[in-house]
């Protein structure tokens, strides 16, 4: 039994839109298990400069990442797609142990299989010191930016 996750390729402006939004919600749930079930079982990642491969690396990446980045919130947005390909945009904020705040940016260029789990993902992001007073990230700690809460664009990201 294959595992299928809509929406699948080849992408519409529409079905990209969501695809984006659908993986924004996950990694705003941080359940590394969970969401390493949106990608391929030998799904290919470069990430900052860690390159690794499968969804065991995935969810150790994702558990270490989660550990040290407390009160992770993300917000991705489309930036193009064609076929079974989609590039994205995002920012997230998060503070360390320390307490200190800060915002990452980055893109990614996503490869999706017929069955619209990712296949290759490919992420370059820069981290960026705030203030708390400077945070634009405002929801509960865990869990999809909520419906009202404005995207990138509206932030002037």
């Amino acid at each position: 039994m294959s595992e299928t996750r809509p929406p699948l390729p080849p992408f519409t402006q529409d079905s990209a839109i969501q695809k984006v939004r659908a993986a924004e919600d996950g990694w705003n749930g941080r359940n590394p298990e969970k969401v390493s079930l949106a990608y391929t079982i030998d799904s290919r990642w470069r990430n900052r400069s860690e390159i690794f491969q499968g969804r065991s690396a995935i969810v150790e990446f994702l558990t270490r990442k989660w550990e040290r980045e407390h009160e992770y919130r993300l917000i991705k947005e489309i930036w193009a797609h064609s076929g079974d390909r989609i590039a994205v945009r995002f920012a997230y904020e998060f503070h360390d142990a320390a307490g200190d705040w800060f915002r990452a940016y980055g893109n990614e260029n996503w490869e999706f299989d017929g069955n619209g789990l990712m296949r290759v993902r490919h992420a370059s992001i820069n981290d960026l010191a705030i203030r708390d007073s400077e945070r634009k990230f405002h929801w509960d700690r865990s869990g999809p930016r909520p419906a009202d809460h404005p995207g990138l664009t509206d932030l002037g990201l």
